[in-house]
């Protein structure tokens, strides 16, 4: 198998194990690649066995796969107002950053959530207060939370880069909080990547409110909607409103070279295994 010329990955389904994702990522040619460690849409909490550590690190070694991250479930909410949910979402986060970290997984990727009507300064309060709650409850923890850029959808928070940057700078753990970066999603919060001149304006402003050394993973994700729509709709790297070029000019930036880069577009399109289709196209985009 060639040697894949970038951190390239996908998210994975754990069906059958954790350890079948890396596996999985493996067979796609993958060096990279994001997993739920638990259901996505449950408050079920999992305990991870040894054996399933065993056979999680047995896999890492046998692919060479190491640069991975977990995705948090999509009910967690530290903005929420509500402090029954918010304490809620405070131990389902600490359970997936132990969980985490008990598999070496580096990276953990959390949605801000959003403020639900309280306002965007009481949602910053939440989020902070939920996050340092998490650091502060376990010395156990060894993943880096990573933070993710939103489309701003309804009272999404973390879809500015000031936004980031503050919650970043409140949560003053500067060692394990970093930031997750989504195409689709800054492209639908109104940040232009289409053009050289765009692309290059964006991460700008990006660099200027957060820094590039604190971007520690990409989702590379085209969008079904147009650029400030404020809607979340993934689509087919290409076949969207961002286009072909932001890629290029993303995979063949030397800046990212070292940060894993992960699909998580629709797997399948009339019948044909999208992942492969995908990955190919941002390799063929590698000059």
């Amino acid at each position: 198998m060639k040697t894949m010329p970038i951190i390239l990955g996908a998210h994975f389904s754990i069906s059958g194990g954790l350890d079948k994702a890396v596996y999985q990522a493996s067979k796609y040619g993958c060096n990279s690649l994001q997993l739920f460690t638990k259901s996505s849409q449950s408050w079920k909490e999992k305990e991870v066995s040894d054996k399933e550590i065993q056979a999680f690190e047995e896999a890492k070694g046998t692919t060479g796969i190491t640069q991975i991250a977990s995705h948090t479930s999509y009910l967690i909410n530290p903005a929420t107002n509500d402090k029954k949910k918010r304490s809620m979402a405070c131990k389902a986060l600490l359970k997936e950053m132990i969980r985490s970290s008990m598999l070496n997984i580096p990276y953990v990727v959390l949605h801000p959530g959003a403020h639900t009507g309280a306002g965007v300064e009481k949602g910053i309060e939440n989020i902070v207060e939920t996050i340092t709650k998490v650091f502060d409850n376990s010395d156990k923890i060894t993943a880096k939370l990573l933070l993710e850029a939103t489309a701003g959808q309804g009272t999404g928070m973390g879809h500015t880069f000031e936004q980031i940057a503050e919650l970043l700078y409140k949560t003053d753990n500067s060692h394990f909080t970093g930031v997750c970066l989504d195409t689709c999603h800054i492209f639908a919060a109104g940040y232009d990547i289409r053009t050289e001149e765009a692309y290059n304006k964006t991460m700008n402003a990006f660099n200027s409110a957060i820094g590039l050394d604190k971007l520690d993973l990409i989702h590379l994700n085209d969008s079904k909607k147009d650029l400030g729509s404020r809607v979340d709709r993934h689509q087919h790297i290409g076949e969207g409103f961002i286009g072909i070029e932001a890629f290029k000019l993303i995979v063949n930036d030397k800046r990212l070279a070292d940060i894993p880069k992960i699909l998580e577009t629709p797997k399948e399109k009339d019948g044909i295994d999208m992942d492969a289709v995908n990955i190919k196209r941002l390799i063929d985009l590698i000059k």
